[in-house]
């Protein structure tokens, strides 16, 4: 959460001429609910199953650049059927900068009303201790702040 994901895989997207998809609007549009509507409504089993579907069953192009969720590497297969269905990139960031970037736009993330400072340093350790084993087996583990689309670019390009 606050690592660009979506931002960054546009930019790559746009640079290497490839189509865009996020996944999680593929899945609010499945769904026909926001994604905090339907953990609110189905609860976390079920927005991970149907989150798995849209991961296998969306019909990709040949050439595109996908946005998942932060949650999404962690559950299942996914980051094996990731791996074999194409490369897969994450964006390492440090918990202070994760923090300092997600400080401003808590409105839209409602996991981190009232976490400020510090508390909301812990939760993204937190956060990250139990992800990373997951983001770690991704093709490509990048420092988010030294990182160009060039080099994102020239990275899927030897692959």
């Amino acid at each position: 959460m606050g690592c660009g994901k979506t931002t960054w895989s546009k930019k790559l997207a746009n640079r290497l001429g490839y189509e865009f998809i996020d996944l999680d609007t593929v899945l609010v549009a499945q769904a026909g609910m926001t994604i905090a509507e339907y953990f609110t409504e189905h609860g976390e089993a079920d927005f991970r199953r149907l989150e798995s579907e849209v991961l296998k069953q969306t019909n990709y192009p040949e050439k595109a650049v996908i946005s998942t969720g932060g949650g999404l590497p962690c559950f299942f297969d996914h980051m094996d059927w990731m791996n074999s269905h194409g490369q897969t990139l994450y964006i390492k960031h440090s918990p202070k900068t994760l923090a300092d970037r997600l400080e401003s736009g808590k409105a839209v993330r409602p996991v981190l009303q009232n976490k400020h400072g510090d508390e909301l340093i812990a939760f993204i350790e937190e956060k990250l201790a139990e992800r990373e084993p997951f983001y770690n087996q991704a093709t490509h583990i990048v420092n988010g702040l030294s990182m160009s689309v060039d080099s994102l670019a020239e990275l899927v390009a030897k692959n």
